[in-house]
């Protein structure tokens, strides 16, 4: 795969999609969120690719959307190119996904790494929702996003302020799931991917969808589509061959089927 502003490397069944803007911080501007909802999607349908990696590079995961796009911009304008459904649509990838998060995760950076399943952070990584300081707020999931992760007092002195949460913070307060040194965040990051790929790749989707259904559902309802969840997989392949592998004392060999 060739793109402008993105590396794509495979090394199935993990895929390793790196953000390619290194002289401006990997902004986010709409060439870029294009490319990567495009080659998401393709990942997504390839049936050799189990789980995905999204990096940065050591300076930055990504440094915010691109403001020089959005500065002179008005709201009729900005509705129109709604670039922010592009956002949307990385929420709308079926397979697991893993960022690596290295330097400053900021704006829609922030936004984007929220969007991953589990968040892997150098010891140099720097979240922040600064767009208070430019007389706007977060656009792309974070006041609603943040919310939910970090409870609501933290995340108001989070947005409200606009300061830097180091990543150790992050750890504490449950934004990232591993705090490693920087020269060890993407292998720590293929580790991870490398384990969720040994797992049945149905039951892993199934219970991304659980998980992410929680956030948008009453207890009830989301215990209604676990419930379904887990019966549905007793229809597949992989269920009575990771039964069977139990029982017999050896390791699973999952097919996605």
């Amino acid at each position: 795969m060739s793109f402008q502003n993105l590396l794509v490397l495979r090394e199935d069944p993990v895929a390793i999609v790196q953000l390619n803007r290194p002289k401006v911080l990997n902004a986010l501007n709409l060439a870029l969120m294009q490319e990567l909802v495009e080659v998401l999607h393709q990942l997504d349908h390839d049936e050799k690719v189990r789980c995905l990696i999204l990096t940065g590079d050591e300076k930055a995961f990504a440094a915010g959307a691109d403001i020089r796009e959005m500065a002179e911009a008005g709201p009729i304008e900005m509705l129109q190119r709604n670039t922010i459904a592009l956002w949307d649509q990385v929420q709308a990838i079926s397979k697991p996904i893993v960022a690596a998060v290295s330097g400053y995760a900021l704006g829609g950076g922030c936004e984007l790494a929220l969007l991953c399943d589990i968040i892997v952070a150098s010891e140099t990584a720097r979240f922040a929702q600064p767009e208070i300081n430019i007389g706007v707020i977060p656009g792309a999931g974070g006041t609603q996003r943040l919310a939910r992760t970090l409870g609501k007092h933290r995340a108001m002195e989070f947005i409200l302020t606009g300061r830097p949460m180091l990543a150790q913070e992050a750890l504490a307060v449950g934004l990232a799931c591993r705090v490693v040194p920087p020269e060890a965040c993407l292998d720590e990051a293929r580790k991870l991917a490398g384990e969720i790929c040994q797992r049945s790749p149905l039951a892993v989707k199934l219970a991304k969808e659980a998980i992410l259904k929680a956030f948008e559902t009453g207890l009830q309802d989301g215990l209604d589509f676990e419930r379904k969840c887990f019966y549905l997989l007793f229809g597949s392949e992989d269920q009575k061959e990771g039964m069977k592998a139990f029982l017999e004392k050896r390791k699973a060999e999952f097919r996605g089927k």
